[in-house]
């Protein structure tokens, strides 16, 4: 579909010669803005901010009232500055730039820092059958125990769990069972190309370029989705918390990209429908870290990361006011987060924009992990090896969890195994998109040589499955304990159910496994290949550290543990 919303500008006279109508100029390229409404006594004046948009010459896409954030759609020419100028405006910000052509016809997926390369299967030291068939490949699920913890607390329908993600296939047999999807949303719109004609999702799948909200076309949220919560229901694999809602709350683009008005709106909404527990396993595009005055920048990138700090902000808070426990990946950029490297890769869209920057720690901010009320899980290995690709440090860590690393066990059978990772659900529709699967259903050489795998339930239905590692894949294990949390120790709420997201995190890390830096404490992956820049060292005790946080989540403990 056309996204372009084609403003042609009028041609003005010269002089005293008329200028035929047909000699019009083509028109300025069309870019979408997020514009913040200033904050009053009385709240957000989103009303103003709209006026001051229109006065501008643009058109209003979506408004969030909860965080006074506007998309607004405009030609560049003049319209930030006109629309910066005004009272209303906290700020504004060119967002994307809108393209309908793309110069190859095959989208080009954000550069994914999630290891997906091919490996061999090896057997697991210590595997045990659980409660579905392919649970015993799920390492991740026993180290937080939630194999024993089911037995007392496997979860409350009542608990919602929101994935904000890149959408969840709620066709799949094992997340059906648990998939709302009268509570789900997709906050998403498919963006063909970028506005330099490089493809970003690709030609639009859909009529009106927006995705149903069962349908997940990148396959990250689904496996998301599966570690938190897929169905103990005798088919594949079970989550953490088997019995428990799933919303999903689609932020991303197909291509991997999150945006901010998608993930303020995915917020916001998470705090109105009553979501308890949300997961968030990525950083708001375009900028790795949201530095407000850094040098590199230039004043409209910076006014930009502002906005972009600001936004975030307000939705990060409404949530958890509205009573939403926010569990976010910690990051796979292998980095001290108080002492963070060198960013090149920013601002990532549209293409050929980033350039490399020095990162102040003191001001700049990566988002959401970095904002108020979030819960930052760190990813380590089936050994508890810190995952060479995890985020560390004492400054944003709060928990840790099984993120998969492939690379664990160097010098022994299991070293590069494909079962280090972290196996979970697949969306079918991701998979024939990437090449995986085909059109009749079958696995290709390309989807075998990434470890996809087919199951199919007793009613015919066929499932899917794969292997992944990152801290995205930690973040849910963690989000999975919190809704039996919830879930355990949860009371109703004005005719809902929930719990205090500061009594969630407190029992979180109350209840979590201690593990107590390795020795020595600087821990380098040369032997493992990789380069001096993955080396570590891990600060703090027991107690409290760099590498584990609070230590390792533990679903045993944190349902039996006294309120």
């Amino acid at each position: 579909m056309n996204r372009s919303l084609a403003l042609a500008l009028a041609v003005p006279l010269l002089g005293a010669i008329a200028v035929p109508a047909t000699s019009a100029q083509p028109p300025l390229p069309v870019s979408e803005f997020s514009v913040l409404a200033r904050e009053g006594a009385g709240g957000y004046d989103v009303a103003a901010a709209e006026k001051a948009i229109w006065a501008a010459g643009g058109t209003v896409v979506t408004s969030n009232a909860a965080a006074g954030l506007i998309t607004a759609a405009a030609p560049a020419g003049g319209f930030l500055e006109r629309v910066s100028g005004d009272r209303a405006v906290f700020g504004a910000a060119k967002a994307k730039s809108i393209g309908t052509v793309p110069k190859s016809g095959k989208a080009v997926p954000k550069p994914d820092v999630v290891e997906a390369d091919p490996g061999r299967a090896a057997p697991r030291p210590g595997s045990s059958a659980g409660l579905d068939p392919l649970d015993d490949r799920l390492w991740g699920l026993k180290s937080v125990r939630s194999d024993l913890a089911r037995t007392v607390q496997p979860g409350d329908r009542r608990v919602k769990v929101g994935v904000i993600d890149s959408g969840i296939d709620g066709t799949h047999p094992d997340l059906a069972p648990n998939f709302d999807r009268a509570a789900s949303r997709n906050f998403t719109k498919d963006i063909v190309a970028d506005g330099n004609g490089v493809p970003v999702d690709g030609p639009c799948e859909y009529r009106g370029c927006v995705d149903p909200v069962d349908v997940d076309g990148n396959g990250h949220g689904t496996h998301l989705a599966g570690t938190i919560a897929a169905a103990a229901n005798g088919f594949g694999v079970s989550g953490v918390a088997p019995n428990v809602t799933l919303v999903n709350l689609r932020a991303a683009q197909d291509s991997g990209f999150y945006f901010l008005q998608p993930t303020v709106d995915a917020l916001t909404y998470a705090g109105d429908a009553g979501i308890d527990v949300v997961n968030m396993s990525f950083y708001i595009d375009p900028w790795l870290f949201n530095c407000p005055a850094n040098p590199a920048d230039s004043p409209a990138e910076q006014a930009e990361q502002r906005t972009v700090i600001e936004a975030t902000k307000r939705a990060l808070n409404y949530a958890h006011r509205k009573g939403v426990t926010i569990v976010v990946a910690l990051g796979n950029q292998h980095s001290d987060l108080a002492a963070p490297q060198p960013d090149a890769t920013s601002p990532d869209f549209p293409s050929n924009s980033a350039h490399p920057r020095t990162v102040d720690n003191a001001t700049c901010l990566t988002l959401p992990l970095e904002g108020p009320h979030t819960i930052g899980v760190a990813g380590f290995g089936p050994s508890q090896a810190k995952a060479d690709y995890s985020n560390y440090g004492v400054e944003q860590i709060s928990v840790s969890a099984p993120g998969g690393y492939k690379r664990d066990y160097f010098g022994t059978p299991w070293y590069d195994s494909r079962d280090n990772e972290i196996l979970s659900t697949y969306a079918r529709s991701a998979g024939v998109a990437a090449g995986y699967i085909d059109a009749a259903g079958n696995i290709t050489p390309a989807g075998a040589a990434v470890g996809i795998r087919k199951e199919t339930a007793a009613d015919g239905r066929a499932g899917y499955f794969r292997w992944l590692q990152g801290t995205s894949m930690a973040a849910p294990h963690a989000a999975g304990v919190a809704a039996l949390i919830v879930s355990q120790h949860g009371r109703p709420t004005g005719g809902g159910f929930g719990l205090n997201p500061d009594v969630v995190q407190r029992i979180l890390e109350e209840t979590a496994s201690k593990i107590a830096c390795p020795v020595p404490r600087t821990v380098d992956y040369l032997k493992e290949g990789r380069d001096a820049s993955y080396t570590a060292t891990c600060e703090g005790d027991a107690a409290f550290n760099g590498f584990y946080g609070h230590g390792a989540v533990d679903a045993w403990s944190a349902v039996t543990r006294r309120p």
